[in-house]
């Protein structure tokens, strides 16, 4: 669908394929059973052999590997500009650089939304809707709980944790290797599905990236670069699938934070998209806990 939409309105894009690639026997049959999981969901992958990984991307170091042939990657900005190019003709309004301050139900059963405008000749402005729609990212668990009481389950239930992870970028040193891959590559995820791992990434000229590596942050501004694993972790966990990768070859890109709705060290929690009629809210929709726009999937 995305694809698509992406050809309809000249959004860049390519379907470079993902693999996400096991070191162990124990870990190749984490594959399989994903593998399973994804053809009762109908979702294209297949196993791929050592031989033909060897084959195809031979900088890359498999055990065994599960190929996801329809991933791909796409201009995030050019995608951001006709979507919003889409709303404007549909007669949406978009109204940045506004802050929700706080959100009421209303006597029509719609809600009331009090925004802050960032003008100073109308600081706050009302807005009434039969629907509404909390995709705040970092700061859904804040919105959602404006709804309700200070001892209402939803101040637990979707309270957020930060996860902040760091991106470095493959520098080609000159006296390194030459590495040359074709498409994504994730590594198998730990057991409580903290992170996706440093994986492989590849931006639309080419270039090869790595991370998000991951340190639980209790500020959901906190974009700072510096601090995180030493450089030379990070280097020994890309190495595990790509061997020829060293430190040096490495440099700090940029930071990014991810939401989640799991407990540092606790056990996985799944994102919410939830409309809320059962809790008393109907036409409220919360999505909570996304920790990434899923631009590769």
């Amino acid at each position: 669908m995305l694809y698509k939409y992406c050809k309809e309105h000249n959004v860049p894009f390519k379907k470079t394929g993902k693999w996400v690639v096991a070191q162990s026997d124990e870990q190749a049959e984490y594959l399989r059973q994903l593998a399973a999981h994804c053809a009762d969901v109908d979702v294209p992958v297949h196993m791929v052999s050592q031989k033909q990984a060897k084959h195809d991307e031979p900088c890359v170091q498999a055990h065994a590997v599960l190929a996801s042939p329809t991933t791909g990657i796409i201009d995030s900005h050019a995608l951001m500009s006709a979507l919003h190019q889409d709303l404007t003709e549909r007669g949406a309004d978009l109204a940045v650089g506004t802050e929700v301050q706080a959100i009421h139900r209303d006597d029509t059963g719609g809600y009331r939304v009090l925004v802050a405008t960032g003008d100073s000749d109308v600081p706050y402005m009302a807005v009434r809707a039969a629907f509404v729609v909390n995709a705040a990212g970092l700061w859904a668990d804040r919105i959602a709980c404006m709804l309700v009481p200070d001892d209402h389950e939803w101040h637990s239930k979707y309270k957020l944790h930060f996860a902040k992870g760091r991106y470095y970028l493959h520098t080609n040193s000159s006296n390194s290797p030459s590495i040359s891959v074709q498409r994504l590559v994730y590594p198998v995820p730990d057991k409580q599905i903290t992170s996706l791992g440093t994986h492989l990434t590849l931006d639309m000229g080419g270039a090869i990236r790595f991370g998000p590596d991951l340190e639980w942050v209790s500020s959901n501004t906190d974009y700072a670069t510096d601090g995180g694993e030493p450089i030379k972790k990070v280097a020994a966990a890309i190495a595990e699938y790509l061997p020829m990768i060293q430190a040096k070859d490495l440099a700090p890109g940029y930071t990014g934070i991810r939401p989640k709705l799991q407990l540092p060290g606790g056990v996985f929690r799944d994102f919410v998209i939830k409309e809320e009629s059962d809790a008393g809210f109907p036409g409220f929709v919360n999505l909570v806990g996304i920790e990434s726009p899923g631009l590769t999937s």
